[in-house]
Formats: structure tokens, C-alpha cells, sequence
């Protein structure tokens, strides 16, 4: 652990709670909202971003979140991890780390619960399938189809085409993995040109929290999955030094347990222990450089939310073992064929046959094979879940047979 993290133990122990009373100056500060690119009302007693987290919560894709594959498709098993659970899980973990820091929780939350909506169907499997069939037009990037469902595909209100979220917001989003450095897709330069979202700039710090928020719930609850698929034994994971420490723990006061109590009792350490070191690190980093305002934390050099360079490896070592013992499973391989040859059968058939979509996508589409035809393929089979893109198939392919 860094200097920084030693320096802040104390600030963050269980004995000494910290005081929540007071803001934080690096915080982003909703009467300070640069506003939505449509004006509204105020929508007292909501703050703006508790404002676009009801939004967010609210949207059809949200929803949908439920029935898309994390890392098992939903049809594996009820007790696995959706899109949705993660979510949620990403969201606790923010709101917590929020709090702590004195920042906003309502602006982390929102951040976090959107930062999935653009996922297709069966996880990374589908978004390299759809990457493939669009690479002629652009590819395809499930954080950019996040952006354009929360600025265009969402269609609920009267007045404007998606959440007509604030700035705050969507720049968080945005900036889920930093600055945008290089080529900024078509979307999210469109947008830029009318509403300024500060694309170069260091991502706020409930951004910063949320993008951060996201690894550990992954990293975490990836584990507890795995060992509960039976993918991997508890005590492999003592290649791991983080994962053998939380193991020590675990026998010396709770020896014995069954294989669902173990897995959750290391889960939740296994969080512990990646975000007091967060905390820690983070609070250093913050007294050191010390930013006056939230527009002082963009003008950073470096992110001001992170781990200390030890726990920084300890989780690059638990990715790598997860990617070898569980998202590189035979099993999810087997998953991510199957979900590969069906999303890209869905996207040719419709890209060839745009007259087989739904009435309201069919009269957006235009002529087959047209680029505004792909576009409006790419969103209509990302938005889909994994049952309905199954069923889809089966509605396209699937030959019924008659009785003799």
C-alpha cells in the first residue's frame, strides 16, 4: 500500500467514523448543474441527479438490464449475476465510497446505474458478434449504445428523444474509463457540439468513484459465481495474495462452511478490503492534491479516486485468474459460440430482409443493406435480452415440424 493509503488509515477505520455533515470542496454541487440540453422546470423536492437516477431507473432499458447475461446467459441458472444485479451492486459500492468522500451520492448513483444500459445480448460474446457484422459502419461499443439510448433510443417523453439528462451525468457516463483521448465516435461528438461535456477533461470525482465502484463489484461477485458454479475450489484462490488473506480470515473465524456461506463470506471481505483501500488511497491523494472544486478535479493530471499501487496488482492478478477459471470457462466458451452464431443470424437476416422488423423499426430502417439499415439493425438486436434474442432465432430459424 502507498504512503497515501498508510497516511489515511485512520480516517476511514470502523472506530472513527467519518463526518458526513459537511460537502467535500471537490464535490460536484447540484445547484451548480450545468443544466439539460432541453430546459425543465425544477423538480423539487429532487436534486437534478436525483432527478436523472428516477430517470434512468424508470427507462425501458433499464429494465431489461434484468434478463441480459453478465457473465452466465439467464437461462444458466436464477442465482447467477445479471446485468441488472451487477448494476445494483455497482451502485451500493458507489453510493458507499460517495459518502464516505463527502460527494455526491445522488450523481454516482445515477452514473452507476447507467453505465451498462448499452450491453446487447449474452454479455462481451454478443457485442463482439455485433462489433464484427458493423465493422463497416463503425463498429459496435456497448458505452457508446449507452450514450445513445440515454440521448436518443429511450423514447418516453413528450418533449425530447431520450432522458434528457443533465450534463453531469452523461460526461460521467461518458467518462466511465477516462478522458476521451483520439477519435470521439459520431454520437458522442454530435452531442458534444451541442451540449459541452468536457470530453478531454478528468472525469468528476462520483465518476471517478463509479468507474472504480464497477471493478470491485465485478471482480468480487465473479468470484462468489465461480465457486458456486463449482468453476473453481475456494482454495485456488490461494495463488492469489488478496484472495489467500481473505481466506485466512475466513477459516480462522468461520472454519468449516458450506460452499454458499464460504463464497459469500469471501465476497464480502474480498469488497472490504478493495474499498477501505480505496478510501485510504484516495483520501492521500486528495489531501495531496488538494483540488478547491469540482472543476479542479478536471483539471487534474491524473485521477484522484484510485487504489494504491498494491492493490492495483492484487486486482489485476484476480482479473487474470478470473479470466482463465471463469470467463474463459469451456462452459461460457460453449455460451459465447452459441451466442455469437445467433446474434450474428439475427443481424444478417434483418441487414438483408429489413421488411421481417417490427412495424416501427421497419419504417426507420430504409433500404436493405443501407447503412441507416444497419444502424437501425445494431439497436434494435442490442436492445434485445437474451430470451427474447432466443426466441427471435426461433421465431427466423427454427422449422416446425407437422405429424405424419
Amino acid at each position: 500500500m502507498s504512503n497515501h493509503a498508510h497516511a489515511s488509515e485512520a480516517s476511514i477505520s470502523a472506530s472513527s467514523p467519518p463526518n458526513h455533515s459537511a460537502r467535500a470542496p471537490n464535490a460536484a454541487d447540484p445547484s451548480r448543474s450545468r443544466g439539460r440540453l432541453v430546459p425543465e422546470p425544477d423538480a423539487w423536492p429532487r436534486s437534478p441527479w436525483q432527478r436523472d437516477r428516477d430517470r434512468i431507473v424508470h427507462a425501458t432499458a433499464f429494465r431489461r438490464l434484468e434478463a441480459k447475461t453478465q457473465v452466465f446467459a439467464a437461462i444458466d441458472g436464477d442465482h447467477f449475476r445479471t446485468r441488472l444485479t451487477h448494476t445494483l451492486e455497482v451502485s451500493q459500492i458507489g453510493r458507499t465510497i460517495a459518502r464516505v468522500l463527502r460527494v455526491d451520492e445522488d450523481l454516482t448513483e445515477a452514473i452507476s446505474l447507467a453505465h451498462d444500459l448499452g450491453h446487447s445480448p449474452f454479455g462481451h460474446a454478443g457485442e463482439e458478434a455485433l462489433n464484427a457484422c458493423l465493422r463497416d459502419v463503425g463498429g459496435f461499443d456497448h458505452n457508446v449504445q449507452t450514450f445513445r439510448i440515454l440521448t436518443r433510443l429511450e423514447r418516453r417523453y413528450a418533449a425530447f428523444d431520450g432522458l434528457n439528462l443533465t450534463a453531469e451525468t452523461l460526461e460521467g457516463v461518458v467518462k466511465h474509463n477516462g478522458p476521451l483521448e483520439g477519435p470521439v465516435p459520431a454520437a458522442i461528438a454530435d452531442w458534444n457540439a451541442r451540449q459541452d461535456l468536457r470530453l478531454q477533461l478528468q472525469p468528476s470525482v462520483e465518476a471517478q468513484i463509479a468507474a472504480l465502484a464497477d471493478d470491485i463489484a465485478y471482480c468480487s461477485h465473479d468470484v462468489d459465481d465461480g465457486l458456486r458454479a463449482g468453476f473453481f475450489q475456494a482454495q485456488d484462490l490461494r495463488c492469489l495474495p488478496l484472495a489467500a488473506a481473505v481466506l485466512d480470515e475466513v477459516e480462522q473465524h468461520d472454519g468449516g462452511l458450506e460452499r454458499s456461506r464460504l463464497a459469500g463470506e469471501i465476497q464480502r471481505r474480498l469488497i472490504d478490503r478493495m474499498v477501505r483501500d480505496l478510501l485510504a488511497e484516495t483520501t492521500g491523494r486528495l489531501k495531496e492534491l488538494a483540488p478547491g472544486s469540482a472543476d479542479d478535479v478536471m483539471q487534474l493530471p491524473t485521477a484522484c479516486v484510485a487504489f494504491s499501487p498494491a492493490m492495483h496488482r492484487s486486482v489485476a492478478e484476480l482479473r487474470a485468474f478470473l479470466r482463465e477459471r471463469v470467463w474463459h470457462h469451456y462452459t461460457v466458451n460453449r455460451m459465447t459460440r452459441r451466442a455469437k452464431q445467433i446474434l450474428r443470424a439475427l443481424f444478417e437476416s434483418f441487414f438483408e430482409a429489413p421488411e421481417c422488423l417490427p412495424e416501427e423499426w421497419r419504417t426507420r430502417a430504409g433500404a436493405a443493406g443501407s447503412r441507416a439499415c444497419a444502424e437501425v439493425v445494431r439497436d434494435y438486436v442490442a436492445g434485445m435480452t437474451d430470451r427474447f434474442a432466443l426466441d427471435e432465432h426461433d421465431r427466423l430459424f427454427r422449422i416446425a415440424r407437422t405429424r405424419p
